[in-house]
């Protein structure tokens, strides 16, 4: 199975990351404003000092936060995912964001050499 990181735990990322959890795969998160939940912790999830840490124990780094500026500081702050990523690496946006700025994303992945999920098939 894989090393996933998952960050998002809220209403919809957490029941994901449990059913992830519960496929086998290990999990890795950070925490943010609210406790891990704690059947993730129980089921043996690894937690982050930073979004930079969750991207360097995962093959896969899922996304799943409320709004653009969220996706923006989770990738491309100080300890972001993007200063944890290695080749091979993935990440997987699925939160709801703007498309004008995923756009954004992309480019600055492939600036940084990432590669990020939601700009398969993006027209620049």
């Amino acid at each position: 199975m894989r090393d996933i990181g998952f960050i998002g735990l809220g209403i919809m990322g957490a029941p994901m990351a449990g059913q992830l959890q519960a496929g086998g795969h290990r999990i890795f998160t950070v925490k943010h404003r609210s406790p891990l939940p704690q059947p993730l912790l129980e089921g043996g999830a690894g937690e982050c000092a930073t979004p930079k840490e969750v991207a360097e124990k995962s093959e896969i780094v899922i996304t799943m936060v409320p709004d653009t500026p969220q996706v923006e500081a989770i990738l491309f702050a100080a300890r972001g995912v993007a200063e944890g990523l290695g080749s091979g690496k993935i990440v997987v946006d699925m939160s709801s964001v703007s498309p004008i700025e995923t756009k954004g994303f992309c480019r600055s992945g492939e600036r940084l050499r990432l590669r990020l999920s939601r700009c398969a098939g993006i027209r620049r």
